[in-house]
C-alpha cells in the first residue's frame, strides 16, 4: 500500500507533465507497439486470405529465416548495405557538426529579431516534401533547362548529364540532406544553449575570455550531454535510410542505383515488383534489431567514457 500511495503522489505531483506526454504515448502505442506482433510475417510466406489479416498470418506457411536469406543473398546486398551505412555515417557526422555550429551562430547574433528570421528560414526546408525538393533539384540539374548547365554553357563548358553520372550524387545527396535537416536539428541545440546559466558567460567576460573561448570552454561542454544523446539516437537509425531522399531526389533513375540504392529503396522496389511482404517485413525487423543493438552498444561505450553523457 505504501508503494501505491507513493506512486499516486508522484503521478499527482507530475500530472501536468504526464498530460503533455500522453498524446505521444498514445501515438507510439497504436503505431509502434501495437503492430509489433506483425513481425511474425518476417518468418512466413505471407499469403492473403479472405478471412482477414489474422487468418492470413495463421494460414501462411512458415519459412524460418528464408526471407532474410532472400534479402541478403541478392547481388545488390553489399551495395545497399554499404550505401546505407556510409551515407548515414556522413549525415550523422556532418549533420551534428553543422547543426551545433548553426545553433551557436544564431545564439550569438545580437539582433534577436534577425536571428529569428534566420532560424525560420533555415527551419522551413524541413517541412518540404521530398517530392517538391526533387523538383527543386531537377530545376538545377536538368540537361536542357537546368540552372547549372546554363551556367556551364555560358562559360563555354559542356553540359553535364547529372542524372547519368554516378560520381556526383554522393555530394548532391549529402548537400540536399544537410540543407533540409540542419535547420531542424539546430533547434534542439539552440534550446540547450539558451538554457545555459548566463552567470557562466558573465564570469568569463570578467576574466577577459574572448567569444571563441566562451564557446569552446562553456557553450560546447554544457551542451555536450545533448549532443551525445542525439548522437546515440542517430546511430540507432544508421540502418534506416530516408526513402524520399534516395528515391524521389534521384527520380528513381536506374543509372544511379549503384550510389542511390539503399535498403529502404531496394525493399520498396522488390515489394512493388514481387509483392513479397515477408521479405519487406524481414528487412524492417532487421533494421529495428540492428538499430537497438547499436543504441545499446553506443550508449554502453559513452557510459564507460562519461556516465553523465549517456542516454541511460
Amino acid at each position: 500500500m505504501a508503494g501505491l500511495e507513493r506512486w499516486l503522489k508522484l503521478v499527482s505531483r507530475n500530472k501536468a507533465l504526464l498530460l503533455m506526454v500522453l498524446p505521444g504515448t498514445v501515438w507510439f502505442f497504436f503505431f509502434s507497439y501495437l503492430p509489433m506482433p506483425g513481425a511474425i510475417i518476417a518468418f512466413k510466406d505471407y499469403k492473403f486470405s479472405r478471412d482477414g489479416f489474422l487468418a492470413s498470418i495463421i494460414q501462411s506457411e512458415w519459412l524460418g529465416f528464408k526471407n532474410f536469406e532472400f534479402l541478403f543473398k541478392t547481388e545488390d546486398a553489399y551495395i545497399i548495405v554499404r550505401n546505407t551505412l556510409l551515407y548515414n555515417s556522413i549525415f550523422i557526422i556532418l549533420g551534428t557538426t553543422l547543426a551545433v555550429t548553426v545553433a551557436i551562430v544564431i545564439h550569438e547574433i545580437a539582433n534577436k529579431k534577425m536571428a529569428k528570421i534566420y532560424q525560420t528560414g533555415m527551419f522551413l526546408p524541413h517541412f518540404l516534401s521530398y517530392v517538391i525538393v526533387s523538383y527543386f533539384v531537377f530545376s538545377f540539374l536538368s540537361v536542357d533547362k537546368g540552372v547549372l548547365n546554363q551556367l556551364l554553357q555560358y562559360f563555354g563548358a559542356e553540359p553535364v548529364y547529372w542524372y547519368s553520372e554516378t560520381k556526383y550524387w554522393p555530394y548532391i545527396l549529402t548537400i540536399v540532406n544537410l540543407w533540409k535537416g540542419v535547420g531542424y536539428g539546430s533547434v534542439v541545440y539552440l534550446a540547450a544553449i539558451v538554457g545555459i546559466d548566463k552567470s557562466y558567460f558573465e564570469a568569463a567576460m570578467i576574466d577577459g575570455a574572448s567569444k571563441w573561448q566562451q564557446i569552446r570552454k562553456i557553450t560546447i561542454p554544457m551542451i555536450m550531454p545533448i549532443i551525445m544523446i542525439m548522437f546515440i539516437l542517430a546511430v540507432g537509425g544508421i540502418f534506416r535510410a530516408d526513402f524520399g531522399l534516395f528515391y524521389q531526389v534521384p527520380r528513381d533513375t536506374g543509372a544511379l542505383y549503384p550510389v542511390t540504392n539503399v535498403i529502404d529503396t531496394f525493399v520498396y522496389r522488390g515489394l512493388k515488383v514481387t509483392g513479397n511482404i515477408g521479405m519487406s517485413t524481414a528487412a524492417g525487423l532487421y533494421q529495428a534489431v540492428v538499430g537497438l543493438v547499436l543504441v545499446l552498444a553506443t550508449n554502453f561505450i559513452i557510459r564507460k567514457i562519461n556516465k553523465e553523457q549517456a542516454l541511460f
